[in-house]
């Protein structure tokens, strides 16, 4: 028997709430599993993986989570408090990767071993990049009158985009992470893509949230 729109709404509906609930579990779970696997303060080196998890897996997921209609954990309040949140769950993003990337520097230079020779150090350091021009890209979305010839809907969706580019390309930097030694070393067999599966989940649900804001644009335009 064929579904009614009404029933294959509420079904979409659901699964949109129940792929949002995994988001959110795995963005916490993630760096939870990494700050277990490298004990933060062991040694130098332990604070970069728990840094870059907390920033890229949690803060940066649930920065963008924050205006999902269905799974914001915020969506009763006003847009205002959170877009506020938004920046500061972002701000928050930023400095841990910047402290994760300048920790891994000075303890690859006391080890004397090269910087960014690595596929996950180079797309690390452009993760980190890009994340501090995207924050600088936002301040456009406070003052849109600086960007005269775009309405401020449209700098809302490129913004949007843009930081669905860079938070691939920290997902990106995590899954290269989990190939490097010392990330195989540690966790083996099945847990391994267990984990390699957390950055595919929040990433997948990130872009369904992106696509679906470009959607809703296209048919208020109509």
């Amino acid at each position: 028997m064929a579904l009614t729109a009404e029933t294959e709404s509420r079904l979409y509906r659901s699964l949109r709430v129940a792929a949002g609930a995994a988001a959110h579990l795995v963005a916490l779970g993630f760096p939870a599993a990494v700050a277990v696997l490298a004990r933060p303060g062991s040694s130098l080196f332990s604070w970069h993986p728990l840094l870059m998890a907390l920033a890229f897996s949690f803060l940066m997921t649930e920065a963008l989570l924050i205006f999902s209609p269905e799974t914001s954990l915020l969506r009763s309040f006003s847009r205002k408090v959170r877009v506020r949140a938004h920046w500061a769950l972002q701000l928050l993003a930023l400095f841990c990767a910047l402290l994760g990337l300048g920790i891994i520097t000075y303890n690859k230079h006391l080890n004397g071993k090269g910087h960014f020779v690595t596929w996950h150090g180079l797309t690390g350091l452009l993760a980190v990049l890009y994340t501090g021009g995207q924050c600088a890209g936002g301040v456009l979305l406070l003052y849109p009158k600086l960007m005269k010839n775009w309405t401020l809907a449209k700098l809302k969706l490129y913004h949007a985009t843009s930081g669905l580019v860079g938070y691939l390309l920290g997902c990106a930097s995590l899954m290269l992470g989990m190939c490097s030694l010392w990330f195989t070393t540690t966790v083996t067999g099945a847990s391994w893509y267990l984990a390699m599966l957390c950055p595919l989940v929040t990433s997948l649900v990130i872009m369904n949230q992106v696509s679906n804001a470009y959607l809703y644009r296209k048919r208020s335009q109509h």
